[in-house]
């Protein structure tokens, strides 16, 4: 018997995608595996992200809230994701555009994913995330890192794209950000009984795609060592085998990690159930700055009694 993942069967044949990073910095990189495959389907594939990088001193817009950063983009620190993405792209003579969003609300970044959307005449938006904390649905002992998360979340759900699919990578690396992993399986649980949980799948790790994106991972690290992403770190472990505490330059100030087999899964869900499962959500929509969806949620997170920490039966 054979079967095919919901996720593709939701993606269906999407010729012109969008895979984009939701929460900011290295979160495109973890959908790098996922794209890398997609393109080897003959998919024209683009990818994005919500940057941490001061984007209006780099100059690279290529229309209001949209930036297109290159491999020969000018900037004032070495510590530009979208950028050292361009230029690994670049080297391996892959397409090497990624359209970067600045950091706002989610009224002007989903007006920045319309245009964008219309711009590239896409069919599909894969909306990533390293790490599972965009599951969070507000109620949980503890968020992790919400605010970038739920804003890319509202936008691309008030996008009129045909499909828009949200994939996350890197199980348990929450719990360095607090988050209870017994909880985020309570919540994919729930987003499998309102239909909206797409099934999961491991990435090879003896395949191209696994080798590419740990390539991937070592060029950022050479080109920022100080500023290595300690998610996309332990994804790049687990997708060598290696298990337990494995050491990422010091950056994780001594707290043990769990590299795990997991941590190299993606696991998919459909955008908009994910988005109805959101407590918070609709507060959020009509913001204009990172500020406001952050007081949105404190506000939210005052009014409720947070479900009660779980640990790990076995």
């Amino acid at each position: 018997m054979t079967w095919r993942l919901p996720f593709f069967e939701a993606l269906g044949d999407a010729q012109r995608i969008l895979i984009a990073g939701a929460g900011g910095g290295f979160d495109v990189y973890a959908g790098l595996p996922l794209a890398l495959s997609l393109m080897n389907e003959g998919r024209t594939v683009h990818l994005g992200s919500l940057s941490i990088v001061n984007l209006y001193e780099v100059n690279a817009w290529l229309e209001p809230g949209i930036a297109a950063v290159t491999p020969d983009t000018v900037a004032y620190s070495d510590y530009f994701p979208e950028r050292a993405l361009a230029r690994w792209l670049a080297l391996h003579r892959l397409p090497s555009t990624v359209f970067a969003f600045p950091r706002t609300g989610v009224r002007p970044l989903r007006t920045a994913y319309r245009r964008l959307a219309k711009r590239l005449d896409l069919d599909a938006i894969v909306l990533v995330d390293g790490g599972t904390d965009i599951l969070m649905r507000g109620d949980e002992a503890a968020l992790g890192t919400p605010v970038e998360d739920a804003t890319s979340l509202a936008a691309v759900n008030g996008t009129p794209v045909a499909t828009k699919l949200v994939a996350v990578i890197g199980f348990g690396v929450d719990a360095y950000h607090g988050v209870n992993h017994v909880q985020v399986l309570e919540n994919i649980a729930a987003l499998d009984r309102a239909g909206a949980y797409l099934g999961a799948f491991t990435v090879p790790s003896h395949g191209p795609e696994a080798a590419l994106y740990r390539d991937a991972i070592a060029h950022a690290r050479a080109v920022a060592p100080d500023r290595a992403s300690i998610v996309n770190g332990q994804i790049a472990a687990a997708l060598t085998g290696a298990a337990g505490d494995v050491p990422l330059d010091g950056r994780t100030g001594g707290t043990p990690l769990f590299v795990n087999p997991l941590m190299a899964m993606y696991f998919t869900f459909d955008l908009a159930g994910l988005a109805a499962q959101s407590l918070y959500l609709d507060r959020i929509r009509t913001t204009d700055d990172m500020l406001q969806v952050s007081h949105a949620i404190e506000r939210f997170r005052d009014e409720i009694t947070p479900r009660p920490r779980v640990p790990f039966p076995h």
